[in-house]
């Protein structure tokens, strides 16, 4: 059966490595810890994935190295590019194919529904951070190094999904209390389902003619955090959803003293409008069809969110 090599017991790792086992081939899941989910196909080991030569050594002889890390905003200048640099190293050493999880931030802001062709132009640190790797990997790729390709999605719903509105607005409105959400709450937003990132990241790791480029996740249609916060509600018999505006001053005093909050700040234009990504291409191409966002939000709150993206 084929080997893949998973780097993040995260949701998307999480996910992607059950996905993998379920059909039928084998998993290394590569943590600091050694944790994740429990599978006889699945072989969970404590690895540094920064560590170049002991990444290649779990990469011989497998079909893809999936490198789906989560790191804490904080830790993304530092934490990133050693990441992915041993990750590219490893791909190159090992012949694994790289697929890398991405998101929408290197494309800046942006006015209509967004799909792969448009160009990176990142106007945030976060979103400079993410499209240099990637056009490193890419670079590589075209230089005949390795072969990599990447998927990206939206804010997670599903399993272990964490963003702005599983951490302010879910628990809120499960408690029956109004939510104050940093961003337009009626602005159309794009929600991307764990389960598809996972999906697309087996697909694309099974189709050769895939690589060298980036893929969205499918995704449902947008909802606006307002109408997300009705369906919650919805779903979890609680009392009819309070959202409004958390005022631009609260936000920023808030960041005075915690770190996330004022990571959030360069952020906040992805909930002042909207927000929406095209996935046509990769559900033309492979056939996913995009989970109902209200399947998603179910298991979102089924499980909990515990997990960073």
């Amino acid at each position: 059966m084929p080997l893949h090599v998973v780097v993040g017991a995260g949701p998307v790792g999480s996910a992607t490595a059950l996905l993998l086992a379920e059909r039928g081939d084998d998993v290394r899941l590569l943590t600091r810890s050694g944790s994740g989910p429990e599978h006889p196909r699945i072989a969970r080991i404590r690895v540094d994935a920064t560590d170049t030569a002991a990444l290649t050594a779990q990469c011989a002889g497998a079909r893809a190295l999936h490198h789906c890390a989560g790191l804490a905003y904080t830790q993304w200048p530092t934490g990133f590019p050693p990441l992915i640099h041993a990750a590219i190293n490893a791909a190159a050493a090992s012949g694994a194919l790289l697929l890398t999880v991405g998101n929408l931030y290197g494309y800046g802001e942006f006015d209509s529904p967004v799909d792969e062709s448009h160009p990176l132009r990142p106007n945030s640190a976060k979103g400079r951070i993410r499209a240099d790797l990637w056009n490193e990997a890419l670079t590589a790729h075209r230089d005949g190094r390795i072969r990599t390709a990447e998927v990206r999605g939206s804010d997670y719903l599903g399993a272990g999904a964490n963003s702005a509105f599983t951490a302010v607005v879910l628990p809120a409105v499960t408690a029956g209390k109004t939510a104050l959400f940093p961003g337009d709450p009626d602005a159309p937003h794009s929600w991307t389902a764990i389960g598809d990132m996972a999906r697309t990241l087996a697909a694309v790791a099974d189709d050769e003619t895939s690589w060298g480029r980036a893929w969205h996740a499918p995704t449902a249609a947008p909802m606006s955090v307002r109408a997300l916060a009705d369906l919650t509600a919805t779903l979890t018999g609680t009392s009819p959803a309070r959202v409004r505006r958390m005022p631009s001053a609260m936000l920023w005093a808030a960041g005075l003293f915690n770190a996330d909050a004022r990571e959030i700040r360069e952020l906040r234009y992805q909930f002042d409008r909207p927000f929406v990504v095209d996935s046509t291409a990769a559900t033309e191409k492979f056939g996913i069809e995009p989970t109902p966002t209200s399947a998603a939000l179910q298991a979102t709150v089924d499980t909990g969110s515990t997990a960073g993206n």
